[in-house]
C-alpha cells in the first residue's frame, strides 16, 4: 500500500515541478539571467517537494528509515523517467542535451533537485520525529 501511496504523491510532486519549470521558462528566464532563474527554480522546487513530503508523510506512514529510502528511490526513479521522457518526446531533446541538464559544471542544477527529491522522505521523517509542527490560523 505504501508504494501505491508513494506513486500518488509523486504525481502531485511531478505536477508541481512541471508548473515550477513552466514558471522558470516563461517568467523567470525573461526577467533575469538563465543561471539565476535556475537557482531560484531549484530553491522553489526543493521547497515544494519538501512541503508536499511534509503533508504526505502522515498519510504514507513509512515505518522505518529503510522505507523512507525506498520511498525516495521510487520518487527519484519515477521523476528521472518522467523528465527524460518529457525531454525526448515532448521537446525532442537529444540524449546529450538531456544529460547536460544534470551537469553542475554548466550551471544546470537538476542533479541537486533529484538529490533533494530522493532525500525528502528521510528529511521529513527526521523533522516529524523532532515534533516540529506547523499551525495555520
Amino acid at each position: 500500500m505504501m508504494i501505491l501511496k508513494a506513486i500518488l504523491v509523486w504525481v502531485i510532486i511531478a505536477i508541481g515541478e512541471t508548473v515550477n519549470g513552466i514558471f522558470r521558462v516563461h517568467y523567470l528566464n525573461r526577467k533575469m539571467a538563465s543561471r539565476r532563474a535556475r537557482q531560484i527554480a531549484l530553491i522553489s522546487g526543493s521547497l515544494l517537494i519538501l512541503a508536499i513530503g511534509w503533508f504526505a508523510f502522515p498519510w504514507i506512514k513509512p515505518g522505518s528509515y529503510a522505507e523512507c529510502l525506498l520511498l525516495g528511490l521510487i520518487w527519484l526513479l519515477l521523476m528521472l523517467a518522467y523528465d527524460i521522457a518529457f525531454g525526448r518526446f515532448v521537446f525532442h531533446y537529444s540524449w546529450r542535451r538531456i544529460a547536460a541538464d544534470f551537469d553542475l559544471r554548466k550551471g544546470n542544477l537538476l542533479a541537486i533537485g533529484m538529490l533533494v527529491l530522493f532525500l525528502t522522505p528521510l528529511l521529513v521523517t527526521k523533522l516529524h520525529a523532532t515534533g516540529l509542527q506547523f499551525h495555520f490560523n
